[in-house]
């Protein structure tokens, strides 16, 4: 049975409701006879994760006709242990992960970070990525990988739902309406489960465009 393997954030991680990454919703959009193995972990860069052991499993388990998405970004940008460069360490953890599948003959795919909810303005997006989105978008082009842009398909999508209906795609708690916030809580980054079930479809719609990755994914929904 084919299988399509996601590395990642809390983005991509299935997560614990009220959050849910989109990973935790991408199954819907696979076609039947598909699996999907989500290795995401909340917290992580494309270098703890593997320094944590996390992919470790993911490379036994590849096979000849997998997927392997690759979304990092978030926390490489993070002033810690977890930082990589977006011109050095990034791109190089992100093409061993690459290598890896392509040593097993499955096939990878890079996945720009997705845009987080920052608006200036009611038609304006902060760019909060810095130059790791378009350090995957280079890598994806010079070594010729697949390539998913979720941080331009999600950006795109924000700016046409406009900030107040983009803000119902994020976790987002009234004071007391959580034991985890009495205060409340209204988040930037991650997303509720309807905000993963949207970005998941944005994921698929991007992958339907992939010749290799196609195969793999429904057809849209009437």
């Amino acid at each position: 049975m084919p299988t399509i393997f996601l590395i990642g954030d809390s983005t991509v991680d299935t997560g614990k409701l009220p959050f849910m990454g989109w990973g935790g919703a991408f199954p819907d959009y696979v076609k039947p006879g598909m699996r999907v193995e989500n290795h995401a972990l909340s917290g992580c860069s494309s270098l703890s994760f593997r320094q944590q052991g996390l992919f470790e499993p993911v490379e036994q388990a590849m096979q000849p006709g997998d997927l392997l998405l690759i979304q990092f970004g978030h926390n490489d940008e993070k002033d810690d242990e977890r930082h990589t460069g977006p011109a050095s360490t990034f791109p190089e953890q992100l093409w061993r992960y690459c290598a890896a599948a392509q040593a097993k003959g499955a096939q990878p795919v890079l996945v720009t970070p997705v845009c987080r909810r920052f608006f200036a303005g009611a038609t304006s997006l902060l760019y909060t990525h810095g130059e790791y989105a378009g350090a995957v978008r280079r890598l994806a082009f010079e070594c010729e990988i697949p390539l998913c842009d979720l941080k331009k398909a999600s950006r795109a999508l924000y700016l046409s739902l406009g900030e107040e209906k983009t803000a119902e795609l994020f976790v987002r708690l009234k004071p007391g309406e959580h034991p985890d916030f009495p205060d409340g809580h209204d988040d930037h980054t991650h997303f509720c489960e309807k905000g993963a079930r949207v970005i998941a479809g944005l994921v698929a719609e991007e992958l339907r465009r992939i010749p290799v990755c196609a195969p793999f994914i429904r057809e849209r929904q009437a």
